[in-house]
C-alpha cells in the first residue's frame, strides 16, 4: 500500500532535465533581449504553463507499462444527473434507515473534514459514506460475499425491483473475494477513523480509469489508491440513485473485487455493474479486456 517517496537525489536528477530542456527551447528561439524581458515580466504565466506541462508529462511517464494496450480512448461519462457526492450527514442518514441498527461516522473525524484539517485526496470526486461491514455481523453477515448480498437485497428493493444479478447463486467465498490491496486499504482507513460502523472514504464513481482494463486501471492505480468492490458501489448507489441510471452512462468496474467463475480458486475475473433495459445489472468478466463504456471505481487514503 506504501510505495517509497521519491529521493532527493532523483528530484534533482528530474529538475536537471527540465533546467537542460528549457535552455535548449532558448537556444533554438533565439529570443532577443526585450523578448527574454517580456517573458520574465510574465513569469507567473509561463511558470504555470511549464508545471501543467510537466504534469501532464510526469504523469503519463511514471505509470508502468504493464497492460499499456488495454487502454481505449473514452468519453463516457456521468449522465443521469451524479456529479459528486451529497454530504457526509446526509448518506450516513440514508443508511441508518435500510439498515436499522446502524450506527455512525466518526464525528471529529467528519469535523476535522469539514473544518479542512483533512483534505481530500487528489483525483477522489467527494467523501462517500460505506458501512464497515466487518464491526457489524448482525448486519451485515460474518463474510465478504455475505455483506454483498445483503447490499444486493436492499439496493434490489431501492430500485423498484430493477436489479438484475446474473451471478445469482455465486455470491460465496469460493467465487468472490475482495483483492488484498482493497482489503489492507479498508483495514487502513477503518483504523484512522477508531473503526466506526460508517466509514467516510474518498473516491470516485469510475470517470478517472475510464476506458482502462480492469487489470491496466490497477498497475496505474496511485500509491495511495485502491479499486472498489460490489459492497462499496452498491452502497454508493444506495445513496446515489442518480449514478448508472440510463444505458449511456459509464459503467462500473469492481477492480477491488476478484471473482473465480469455475469456483476452483482461480480468481481470474471481476464483476462489474452496467445499465440496460431499465434495470441496473450485475455481472463479472475477463480482466483484461478493455471498452470505452467502463471506469474502475477506487478509493484514495487521505495524506
Amino acid at each position: 500500500m506504501t510505495a517509497q517517496p521519491i529521493t532527493s537525489g532523483q528530484v534533482r536528477q528530474i529538475c536537471a532535465f527540465g533546467t537542460v530542456a528549457i535552455e535548449k527551447v532558448l537556444e533554438g528561439l533565439g529570443l532577443s533581449k526585450e523578448e527574454a524581458q517580456r517573458v520574465i515580466e510574465n513569469g507567473d504565466e509561463f511558470t504555470g504553463a511549464v508545471r501543467t506541462a510537466c504534469e501532464q508529462t510526469i504523469q503519463r511517464l511514471r505509470a508502468p507499462a504493464d497492460y499499456a494496450d488495454e487502454e481505449v480512448a473514452s468519453t463516457y461519462g456521468y449522465l443521469s444527473g451524479y456529479t459528486k457526492p451529497s454530504g457526509i450527514t446526509e448518506q450516513a442518514n440514508q443508511l441508518r434507515d435500510v439498515f436499522p441498527g446502524l450506527g455512525y461516522v466518526n464525528l471529529d473525524y467528519q469535523a476535522k473534514i469539514e473544518k479542512g484539517e483533512i483534505e481530500l485526496p487528489k483525483f477522489a470526486e467527494g467523501w462517500f459514506c460505506i458501512p464497515n461491514w466487518i464491526k457489524n455481523p448482525t448486519l451485515f453477515g460474518g463474510t465478504y460475499s455475505s455483506a454483498v448480498k445483503k447490499i444486493f437485497e436492499v439496493l434490489k428493493k431501492a430500485r423498484n425491483g430493477n436489479f438484475c444479478n446474473y451471478r445469482e447463486g455465486e455470491i460465496d467465498e469460493v467465487h468472490l473475494r475482495q483483492s488484498a490491496r482493497t482489503v489492507a486499504y479498508f483495514q487502513k482507513l477503518s483504523d484512522a477513523q477508531g473503526n466506526p460502523d460508517i466509514l467516510i472514504v474518498p473516491a470516485q464513481f469510475g470517470i478517472l480509469h475510464r476506458g482502462k482494463s480492469i487489470r491496466r486501471a490497477r498497475v496505474v492505480f496511485q500509491s495511495n489508491e485502491c479499486g472498489l468492490g460490489a459492497f462499496a458501489i452498491g452502497c454508493m448507489f444506495l445513496t446515489h440513485s442518480n449514478r448508472l441510471a440510463q444505458l449511456d452512462d459509464l459503467w462500473i468496474d469492481c477492480s477491488g473485487d476478484e471473482f473465480a467463475p469455475g469456483a476452483g480458486g482461480r480468481f481470474v475475473s471481476s464483476p462489474y455493474f452496467y445499465f440496460n433495459d431499465d434495470y441496473l445489472k450485475f455481472r463479472a468478466f475477463r480482466v483484461g479486456d478493455a471498452f470505452p463504456c467502463y471506469g474502475s471505481a477506487s478509493a484514495l487514503l487521505p495524506e
